[in-house]
């Protein structure tokens, strides 16, 4: 007898509702793909945040999900419009004035990040869907309602051309299986709240954010450059950029059109000091972030006045899904500040991880429900650690990449993973970005080995402290003189800090 046909009905067109539709579709499943905006495709859909937000950081596990999607040249032909990012490039000012770079790469195995055009990656994934003959895709469509008892759909269709003052025609449509893949304010989630007892938190940190954009360089408008510019761009186009502070910063990522999209963090007091007093932006970023200024270049001041001060929202929630008919994947399900930049890696983890379930069970009713069931088993915990993560990854961007004990802790763990690879230590970076270890076991991982290093370097300190302090009492009974406690702490203080490189 052939497999059960499925009915899927997949709400958002993004990376990840794109890719989760591909997966269906790969398995014979009919696919219905829907979107309240126009084609993703076309340059003139506005994005539902208001911004381009073109660039994004793509890491293995969105490479690994979309390398087992079954679709012949996806990875390849992602892969060939990235940049390799290989670290970050601290940008600051030393006492004399003079600006400075500090590169600190991201994997002592020289492991890198790549830079994706999101429009790019989103025109590649649908345009591999859009030649699959049991997949539509339905744009201007807006979901209305969803009964995942009864697995039936409403959506409301919108056209450019139809009047604002029409009632837009509404469309009933049967499904057996629904993917929720439309962002942090879900409409397929809040729908599914009606129907399942969902634990849900959701928060804001007292950070807004706001886009720049550093233009190419050109030798007309030679200024705002930096020594590691090459090849038209003006600065290195293989690394994040940060301009750190004590509470804000700066971030850039490199663009293959050789422009960076950049991104302001900073307290939301902050943002509504400049937005009453604009004239001194520039002056803002002179002070707080050296050098970025020039780089933005004159127009600084309007892209702040003109591009949205928005906020940053993490969501958790609890089941992912409701019994065999529905499902919510990437933002839907847990929303996160973009300080680790694994929304969307996680988010294309996700449909992998789904589908890994779906193929471990029938394809009958009772063995999609629990498909559904084991997923959520998994998922739940890594998405919600994902989130603390990325939350705590705040502090590692814009302070951690100066403190002395963050680097000294980062060296021992690379030195460890390189030299003595038995030992098992990689640093959480590496395990997060260029892994697929579930983020709960990295979050363990890393935990383990922190109680580890803390032994290490206690007993490292104390060693030469008890010689000394042996040393001091047989001086002290013999009538010498032994050599002040305080030069003792300065030497050990001296050794630590000689390991950091400083």
């Amino acid at each position: 007898m052939a497999k059960q046909m499925t009915k899927c009905l997949v709400v958002g067109a993004g990376p990840v509702g794109a890719l989760a539709a591909l997966y269906a579709a790969k398995r014979g499943w009919d696919v219905e793909v829907y979107d309240l905006r126009g084609d993703l495709r076309d340059d003139s859909t506005t994005p539902l945040n208001f911004t381009k937000s073109i660039n994004l950081a793509l890491s293995e596990r969105g490479i690994n999900s979309m390398r087992q999607s079954g679709a012949d040249g996806l990875l390849e032909t992602v892969l060939s419009e990235t940049i390799a990012m290989y670290g970050r490039m601290i940008h600051g000012e030393d006492s004399k004035g003079s600006l400075t770079e500090e590169s600190q790469l991201y994997d002592v195995h020289g492991r890198y990040q790549r830079a994706v055009d999101r429009g790019a990656l989103n025109k590649v994934l649908l345009d591999q869907l859009e030649g699959l003959p049991n997949v539509k895709l339905l744009f201007h469509h807006k979901l209305t309602g969803a009964d995942f008892r009864k697995k039936k759909a409403w959506f409301e269709r919108r056209t450019a051309s139809e009047k604002s003052n029409e009632r837009p025609q509404e469309l009933e449509v049967s499904f057996d299986l629904m993917l929720g893949c439309d962002g942090a304010h879900s409409g397929v989630r809040y729908h599914m709240m009606k129907a399942v007892r969902m634990d849900y938190e959701q928060s804001y940190i007292d950070t807004l954010w706001c886009e720049f954009t550093i233009p190419p360089w050109s030798s007309e408008t030679a200024t705002g450059r930096t020594p590691s510019a090459k090849d038209r761009f003006r600065t290195s186009p293989n690394h994040l950029h940060i301009w750190p502070g004590s509470d804000k910063m700066f971030i850039g990522i490199p663009s293959t059109d050789r422009t960076f999209t950049c991104t302001l963090f900073a307290p939301s007091a902050t943002f509504a000091d400049l937005e009453k007093n604009p004239e001194q932006v520039d002056s803002f970023f002179r002070t707080n972030f050296p050098g970025a200024a020039e780089l933005v270049g004159p127009d600084l001041r309007r892209q702040f006045e003109q591009n949205p001060h928005l906020p940053l929202i993490n969501i958790k929630c609890s089941p992912h899904h409701y019994a065999s008919s529905g499902v919510i994947l990437g933002d839907a399900a847990h929303a996160m500040v973009p300080f680790y930049g694994q929304g969307m890696n996680a988010g294309l983890e996700d449909v992998r991880v789904l589908f890994e379930h779906f193929d471990s069970h029938p394809t009958t009713e009772t063995g999609q429900q629990a498909a559904l069931e084991s997923y959520n088993r998994e998922r739940v915990p890594d998405a919600h650690m994902i989130n603390d993560l990325a939350m705590g990854n705040y502090w590692e961007m814009h302070a951690g990449v100066r403190s002395r004990w963050y680097l000294l802790r980062k060296r021992i763990e690379e030195f460890l993973s390189d030299k003595v690879p038995s030992s098992g230590f990689e640093t959480q970076y590496s395990r997060v970005s260029f892994s697929n270890q579930r983020y709960s076991e990295v979050a363990k991982a890393v935990e383990s080995q922190g109680k580890v290093l803390a032994r290490g370097l206690v007993g490292s300190a104390l060693l030469p402290l008890a010689v000394y302090l042996a040393w001091w009492t047989v001086r002290r009974q013999r009538g010498g003189q032994g050599a002040p406690l305080r030069t003792a702490f300065e030497s050990i203080q001296s050794m630590l800090m000689r390991l950091v490189g400083r």
